[in-house]
């Protein structure tokens, strides 16, 4: 099978060809300088900008991938969660190309899509979801963070969610606090880097609460007093490094203590995180280590995958259409607030 598959649910515009579970071309058109200015992705230019760049993207994703449009088999697109009027110009895109050449369309969960991203290996890269076993998948990224129990593949259960700020969401707002330029959080993770992770005690949320759920609003409330009652602290360079060290220290730590805990609960053997946030140095890095020390294996999504890209949603569109998952309705709305709690479990 070969497919084409777009994604644009936020601010990244991606278009990507896959087939027989192999990445022939996965293209991704950044908008992160664009909103820089307003220190957050403003819809509206979203929006145009995944207008503006969808069909150049198309023609250059099929030119790279050797194909031409007769040749596409099947479609798929981001249906949700996401921004109303960027989730519409891919799914619609998608949809009228399905229809045009009568080929099958899927829509595909964001989250879902993520989740199996941690099986993506190799150069180029290929899916290894035959390899797919029972573990528990961490999700985290700028709006979500998620842990997802997975008995099988292509069946789930969400333990835990994200309480009201998402880790990757305070990253950047707590980066926002401390005059940092947007998006926060990878300028965070290269301060950090050089910063000394126990200078200042802030509070881990949830860190001990028996639920899997996260809230890091806390955290960022925290920050934010610290920062009033310390005025000028953020000038110094290196308590600049030492702040960014101790809030990432707080968010990694309970992403850790979750995430292990769940998976010892549950008696499985293996974890996995995909998301944007899992791009972290230090998340992918003392991830390693506590699994190590509780004997778990860990697969990582590839860091070209963690971030919003069209090439997880083929893959899973792909690897769903031949495990006999129906096609969808071409004519489709889009999900803004799709929840991955609210879908059925469908397997083959």
């Amino acid at each position: 099978m070969t497919l084409l598959a777009i994604e644009t649910s936020c601010d990244e515009t991606g278009v990507a060809v896959v087939r027989n579970g192999h990445v022939l071309a996965n293209l991704v058109s950044s908008q992160t300088s664009l909103h820089a200015e307003y220190g957050g992705v403003v819809p509206e230019l979203a929006t145009r900008e995944h207008l503006r760049n969808l069909p150049v993207l198309i023609q250059a994703a099929l030119c790279e991938a050797g194909t031409d449009p007769p040749a596409i088999e099947a479609l798929a697109a981001t249906q949700g969660p996401g921004l109303p009027n960027a989730l519409m110009v891919g799914l619609k895109a998608a949809q009228g190309i399905a229809c045009a050449l009568r080929r099958p369309f899927l829509g595909i969960h964001h989250h879902e899509a993520h989740l199996y991203s941690a099986w993506v290996k190799g150069d180029p890269p290929h899916a290894d979801f035959p390899a797919i076993q029972p573990h528990v998948a961490l999700i985290v990224s700028g709006g979500h963070t998620l842990l997802i129990h997975v008995p099988e593949g292509l069946r789930h259960r969400v333990l835990g969610s994200t309480l009201d700020d998402a880790a990757g969401e305070c990253f950047d707002k707590t980066a926002k606090l401390l005059g940092l330029p947007y998006p926060g959080g990878p300028v965070m993770d290269q301060l950090a880097a050089e910063g000394n992770p126990a200078a200042f005690p802030f509070p881990r949320p949830l860190l001990n609460d028996a639920a899997y759920d996260f809230s890091f609003s806390g955290l960022k409330t925290s920050v934010r007093y610290f920062l009033r009652d310390h005025p000028g602290l953020a000038d110094d360079p290196q308590a600049l490094r030492d702040l960014c060290a101790s809030v990432q220290a707080a968010i990694v730590e309970v992403l850790l203590a979750k995430t292990t805990r769940a998976a010892r609960d549950l008696g499985v053997r293996l974890v996995t995180a995909s998301g944007g946030v899992t791009c972290n140095r230090a998340l992918r890095r003392d991830l390693a280590s506590a699994c190590a020390r509780d004997g778990l294996d860990l697969r990582l999504a590839p860091t070209a995958f963690c971030t919003d890209n069209a090439a997880m949603v083929g893959l899973l569109a792909e690897w769903k259409l031949a495990s006999g998952v129906p096609p969808d309705d071409p004519d489709g709305d889009v999900r803004p607030a799709w929840s991955l709690e609210s879908m059925p479990a469908r397997g083959g």
